[in-house]
């Protein structure tokens, strides 16, 4: 099994990118808010640590918005409980598509928390920063202030791009980014 995994800063279109190459995607946001809504024990480990902010289940992202800009110290504090749930869900999925000739990883501290394999094939996805601020601001409750925290978690950006094996530039065009796909996967099965 091919593992790629795409890299990149927060809202350069990571997900985007992944629904284009049409193999199993994991993707690690999805599972943290599943883990919010449905994992008791998750709740019952943030009501202990937080009982100010988390008062009931399921989890709100903004009660939890709430206890990071309270104190920068508490977005560790939530890695480190959520970090464990969020690689058991991958090893399941992993499990899951062992049949598959490719599975496309997104998680946006892959490198941060070393879930990365030697094997894997890293893309970065390149995207404009101004053209990411402006998407950003669209998402609904989005929290700039939270962004830049959760930036900070984060490898620079240069850093990442050093380290991958093929860089996608995202211009947010459904058709370049495609191509861009289609291009990168020829590459990678010609070796195989």
């Amino acid at each position: 099994m091919i593992r790629i995994a795409l890299i990149g800063d927060i809202g350069s279109g990571k997900t985007h990118v992944s629904k284009k190459f049409n193999y199993p995607v994991f993707n690690a946001d999805n599972e943290v808010s599943k883990l919010y809504k449905k994992n008791i024990k998750c709740f019952n480990k943030f009501k202990k640590i937080f009982p100010k902010y988390i008062t009931k289940f399921p989890i709100e992202k903004k009660q939890l918005t709430k206890v990071i800009l309270a104190n920068p110290s508490n977005l560790k504090k939530i890695v480190k409980i959520i970090h464990p749930e969020v690689q058991y869900c991958m090893n399941k999925f992993l499990k899951k598509n062992k049949k598959s000739k490719i599975v496309v990883l997104d998680i946006p501290l892959l490198l941060e928390n070393k879930i990365n394999k030697k094997g894997d094939i890293l893309i970065f996805v390149d995207a404009n920063k101004n053209e990411i601020n402006k998407r950003l601001k669209k998402r609904k409750n989005i929290n700039m202030k939270l962004v830049k925290k959760l930036k900070k978690l984060q490898l620079p950006v240069e850093t990442k791009k050093k380290k991958a094996n093929f860089i996608i530039k995202n211009n947010f065009n459904n058709n370049f980014v495609k191509k861009s796909v289609k291009n990168i996967l020829n590459n990678i099965l010609s070796y195989d």
